[in-house]
């Protein structure tokens, strides 16, 4: 669309302030969200690109719940704690900003449960499983035809499976957290000869030697993802050089399956 367009579409705008829209966008071209076209001889428009067909509703990959709790102020506003909490004995930013950990903030605070319970599904669709997850979390969500819910506690125990499958979960805890999960996983799966498998979908934080701009935007992002764990949970982003090439852990990297959208 053109950008008059573009202005008729957003409620509320001021005409008057039209040239600063276009100011916005033209950064928006820039970092890839969109494209500029021909329309017509003498007309210019923008169009999407990959990377903003990800914020659209009805896209199934939409991953604007994700977006919108990353840059919701109860999020960022411990970004800006981060020298105070040197000072602290507080594990976490978080925790400093809001009295509470994150965990204990989303158990009273029904937007930030909501919040960040659709950001974490926004980006696994389509999974046939059952969900393992606390009181709080599911109180209010039904199932359905491919997806049940089950209230527990992974330090408690997981109920018995084929395969345990967990995404963005080792991230948010400490290595003695994880070993715990871990044991809890392998205590509900078959053993290795009958197909039990543990899969583990999660960034890790690799030695990217090879200086290219692709290489390069993966690591600032897995750089700043191991940040974002150190803000707002006790837990950080693994180093792939403490992970064993035969360990049975599957390990996907999210920074490359999206930075790829992006180049």
């Amino acid at each position: 669309m053109t950008l008059s367009e573009l202005i008729d579409a957003l409620p509320n705008i001021n005409r008057a302030k039209s040239h600063c829209v276009e100011r916005l966008m033209r950064i928006l071209i820039h970092s890839k969200f969109f494209t500029k076209v021909e329309i017509s001889e003498d007309k210019q428009g923008y169009w999407l690109t990959p990377s903003s067909l990800h914020l659209i509703k009805d896209e199934p990959m939409n991953v604007t719940p994700f977006v919108l709790a990353m840059l919701d102020p109860i999020l960022t506003d411990p970004w800006n704690e981060l020298s105070e909490w040197f000072k602290t004995v507080d594990p976490t930013p978080f925790l400093t900003t809001h009295g509470k950990t994150l965990w204990e903030q989303a158990e009273k605070d029904l937007r930030l449960n909501q919040l960040f319970n659709e950001s974490m599904a926004s980006d696994t669709v389509g999974l046939k499983c059952s969900v393992l997850e606390l009181p709080h979390v599911v109180a209010s969500l039904e199932g359905t035809q491919n997806l049940t819910f089950v209230v527990g506690d992974m330090f408690d125990s997981i109920p018995p499976a084929d395969a345990v499958f967990m995404k963005w979960i080792l991230h948010d805890w400490p290595d003695e957290e994880c070993v715990k999960i871990l044991k809890k996983c392998k205590e509900a799966i078959p053993g290795k000869d009958k197909g039990g498998k543990v899969i583990i979908v999660d960034m890790v934080v690799g030695n990217q030697r090879d200086h290219n701009k692709k290489h390069d935007a993966i690591m600032e992002t897995q750089l700043f993802y191991d940040m974002l764990m150190m803000i707002l949970t006790s837990g950080r982003k693994k180093e792939l050089r403490k992970i064993g090439q035969n360990s049975f852990m599957m390990l996907v990297s999210q920074a490359t399956r999206l930075l790829m959208y992006w180049d």
